[in-house]
């Protein structure tokens, strides 16, 4: 039986993640202008872990941070703790500690924890000091500016990446709409980043190629352009398709965004939401899509 959204189909299938490790790292200011423009440099070429090593976006603004000034709050994802741990020195160092009035600070509880005040400190040249305040070790390193405050460890914890969704449209206008919308939903869900540009993704992409050297290429099954080439995904009033990928503290906020962006993108000219999956080979999580809508009648 079909099920649908203000006429939207919602197809039955789901979309396929896997497990990665992730972080929350809280960045203040002077003023919001540049906490954001910290936080906008920290994320750039932090789309997909596969070429950039690392995924991340800005998860917030925000209005309480440690030391009362306003903030970001950045998610961060990588594959293993200790790879996570040196895109995190390495982006703090080159643009955060950079940045006019910026501090930074951890925003994760977790058990497990890396290093990075504790290393940055060493930029410093030992003229770097610290102090510990209610158990936390927090550094102030010397800048031509005055100082940098970074926290001494940051919190890791293992955490979902790759929950998507399709977006397919009768147009590229509608479809681009319809992402925008679906975007701006799930924004508002705590513990969810869209790592690729705006949120939105044009090159999904499948596992394996033609090319050897290459681990992905183009998901051509669902490229207008193919249709009557390749065998498509693609019902004949569908010219475009546009991808949301997201990744999670937990598997309950990317179902939260699924829903959040699903009913957002149900618009007058998207004929289909669907999902991206290997069957079930790439990654331990799946999200079922219409399970996950239905959960909003409740």
């Amino acid at each position: 039986m079909t099920y649908s959204i203000n006429g939207v189909e919602i197809e039955d299938t789901f979309a396929e993640a896997f497990g990665m490790w992730g972080s929350r790292v809280i960045i203040t200011a002077v003023n919001r202008k540049w906490a954001r423009e910290a936080a906008s440099k920290m994320t750039g070429f932090a789309t997909s872990v596969i070429r950039c090593h690392c995924e991340g976006a800005i998860e917030a603004d925000l209005d309480q941070t440690p030391d009362g000034r306003p903030g970001v709050s950045v998610l961060f994802f990588g594959f293993s703790s200790n790879s996570l741990a040196q895109q995190l020195i390495d982006r703090v160092g080159q643009c955060v500690l950079t940045c006019p009035t910026t501090a930074c600070f951890n925003g994760l509880d977790s058990d497990e924890k890396v290093s990075v005040g504790g290393q940055l400190r060493f930029f410093g040249d030992g003229y770097q000091s610290s102090k510990v305040i209610a158990g936390r070790r927090y550094w102030r390193v010397p800048v031509m500016e005055g100082e940098f405050l970074v926290e001494d460890k940051f919190g890791v914890r293992q955490a979902v990446a790759g929950g998507n969704f399709l977006i397919l449209g009768s147009d590229p206008a509608v479809t681009l709409q319809a992402a925008e919308l679906a975007v701006e939903a799930m924004r508002k869900v705590e513990g969810v980043i869209m790592p690729f540009p705006g949120g939105i993704v044009r090159s999904g992409s499948k596992v394996g190629s033609r090319y050897k050297f290459l681990k992905a290429s183009t998901n051509d099954a669902f490229c207008p352009s193919l249709r009557g080439v390749v065998d498509t995904e693609l019902p004949e009033d569908v010219n475009s398709v546009l991808e949301i990928v997201m990744n999670g503290l937990d598997v309950e906020p990317i179902e939260e965004a699924t829903r959040a962006g699903v009913q957002a993108a149900c618009i007058p000219g998207i004929r289909r939401i669907s999902a991206g999956n290997y069957g079930g080979n790439l990654g331990k999580f799946k999200f079922y899509l219409q399970e996950i809508m239905k959960k909003a009648c409740f």
